[in-house]
């Protein structure tokens, strides 16, 4: 079995671990408090657009790496209940590549 593909918020924090960085360190950089942070890294939160941008700096990693994951993890949130989301997914991938 495949491992499980984590969320952007288990990213984060598994980011911030392995550069030794505190929540409260992270926290300041993105101008929130360690709540917020804490609640983010465990997927009670989200991030802004703006803050994925702030985060891939902070923990000095790559933007569209992160910014790939924080929409993939807005799309299983929409899509997660939808018996049809497979196709929605498929047919979406085809529109995006024509406006190309």
């Amino acid at each position: 079995m495949a491992d499980k593909i984590k969320s952007f918020g288990e990213t984060v924090r598994d980011l911030r671990e392995s550069k030794g960085l505190l929540l409260r360190q992270v926290a300041a950089e993105l101008e929130v408090d360690t709540a917020f942070l804490s609640k983010m890294e465990r997927n009670e939160k989200k991030a802004s657009r703006q803050q994925v941008l702030k985060l891939a700096k902070a923990l000095e990693t790559k933007e569209k790496e992160l910014m790939t994951l924080w929409l993939s993890d807005k799309i299983v949130e929409t899509l997660n209940e939808e018996s049809e989301a497979y196709g929605a997914l498929k047919l979406t991938e085809k529109r995006l590549k024509e406006k190309k």
